[in-house]
């Protein structure tokens, strides 16, 4: 089942539930679901599993933004309507790895790709993006390649 058929599905059991918070996080989903596929150049309309995974975790950095923001502003109110969306767009992503497993993981991309040196972060950060999509987030990525090939 895609993406956008589980949205479907899960929102028409948020609907049945009166679930408000999960209904709005999964039309927010299904809207940026359908504007990617009907984006100018989009091939065929339906989009690939990364293409899926791109879009969640850029909507779920979104909202942490946000939340950060609100939680600066003492706005309770509309921090726990982030917090929920975040909670229930991330149950569509890969689980997060912890701490130890993204070093060993980036550990052995280094190994792989020769770097050495710090000068070689371009390198290691273009092959760890691609392979920890959706499992880690691009700014811890960077903290723990800047400080293992330092």
């Amino acid at each position: 089942m895609s993406l956008k058929q589980q949205i479907d599905t899960d929102i028409k059991e948020a609907m049945k539930a009166k679930e408000q918070d999960r209904l709005r996080a999964l039309r927010a989903i299904k809207s940026l679901i359908l504007l990617e596929e009907t984006k100018d150049g989009a091939a065929g309309g339906d989009l690939k599993p990364e293409d899926e995974l791109k879009l969640l975790t850029k909507a779920v950095k979104q909202r942490k933004d946000s939340a950060d923001i609100y939680r600066a502003q003492s706005r309770e109110d509309l921090l726990q309507a982030e917090l929920a969306e975040i909670a229930v767009i991330e149950k569509y992503l890969p689980q997060q790895l912890s701490e130890e497993e993204l070093q060993t993981r980036i550990r052995e991309i280094i190994a792989r790709v020769g770097a050495s040196g710090p000068s070689d972060m371009g390198k290691v950060m273009g092959v760890a993006t691609k392979e920890l999509a959706g499992q880690a987030e691009g700014k811890t990525i960077s903290t723990v390649v800047k400080s293992l090939l330092s």
